[in-house]
């Protein structure tokens, strides 16, 4: 599969790194606004081709997958030329700015009969299947509630202070909390409920999140990208509690009884950087002719998008590009 990379920064390296380690994939494309920047990027990586423009490199015939790794702010701009040239994509996350721009991408995506995934590396890897076989096991008993946070101190990341780049906490980190949660609770939510810090120029530095679900089961989420919490998720049984050591990527997953003593640890897989998962996901999508990702369909993609929607709008937090 002849992967492309459209914008090659920071995120796009990690993506690198993980596709050099893949037989199924080929480092095919870079696009940048720049060519020097695409051929000092494709020579570092090994990528067999430089483009100095987006509409140059989505132009090639041979581009199979495009991954998206652009502000947030320009999300759904580069997927929609993608998809217009007629290229499967892999966007990473958050997925757009609002739902609104997700939902015309993926009726485009069905009505063309191309792959369009988000690249919310936690959805994807081993240990998703590892934490809910072991709730489902009833190793924790019945569950009623989870915890989960996540933050670094990013005051200097230019891209998350600025509205018109769709910054803020919500779509960069909180948007793994509210995964989370997802993944362990599969019910409707029936409540939101939030609170933000705000910056000086209108996006949230901070912010806390209960979300509240038809069986009565209850998330409470922390981001925050002024200071450095532990990434812990916790998820509560009438047996014991779990917890998964950083939300993020994770690293070990240990179980409680209600002494509150250790019982059971399961380590994870080794991996490349964890980010292999979802290119392979991608890749076998594609070769089965499916429009989306099992492991973060579309409806799962709309309803994470609906609910940053809802809770922006409760803080009166808007983008410029909305």
């Amino acid at each position: 599969m002849k992967l492309a990379i459209l914008g090659p920064g920071g995120i796009a390296r990690s993506m690198a790194t993980a596709a050099k380690g893949l037989p199924e994939v080929e480092l095919y494309a870079v696009g940048s606004r720049t060519y020097e920047k695409a051929k000092a990027f494709a020579k570092e990586w090994g990528f067999e081709k430089a483009y100095g423009s987006y509409e140059e490199m989505l132009s090639d015939p041979q581009v199979e997958l495009v991954y998206v790794a652009t502000p947030h702010s320009h999300h759904y701009q580069y997927a929609k030329m993608s998809l217009e040239h007629g290229k499967h994509v892999l966007v990473e996350k958050a997925f757009t700015v609002n739902a609104a721009q997700a939902e015309e991408l993926i009726r485009m995506s069905e009505e063309k009969g191309l792959l369009l995934a988000e690249a919310i590396w936690t959805r994807y890897m081993p240990s998703r299947k590892m934490i809910d076989d072991l709730v489902e096991s009833g190793a924790i008993g019945k569950v009623t509630s989870l915890t989960a946070n996540l933050g670094y101190v990013m005051p200097h990341v230019e891209r998350l202070q600025e509205p018109s780049l769709a910054g803020g906490a919500l779509l960069d980190l909180g948007v793994y909390p509210i995964n989370f949660a997802l993944m362990v609770f599969h019910g409707q939510v029936e409540k939101v409920t939030s609170t933000a810090v705000m910056s000086p120029k209108g996006i949230d530095w901070m912010n806390s999140i209960t979300l509240t679900f038809d069986d009565g089961r209850m998330a409470v989420l922390h981001s925050n990208m002024l200071a450095q919490p532990d990434r812990q998720g916790v998820i509560n049984g009438d047996k014991g509690y779990m917890e998964i050591q950083n939300i993020n990527n994770c690293e070990e997953i240990r179980v409680y009884d209600l002494d509150r003593k250790l019982t059971a640890t399961y380590p994870v897989p080794e991996q490349i950087n964890g980010y292999e998962y979802e290119l392979l996901s991608c890749v076998k999508a594609i070769r089965e002719g499916q429009t989306e990702c099992p492991e973060m369909p579309h409806s799962e993609i709309l309803r994470v998008m609906r609910l940053m929607d809802g809770i922006r709008k409760d803080w009166g937090m808007k983008f410029p590009c909305e």
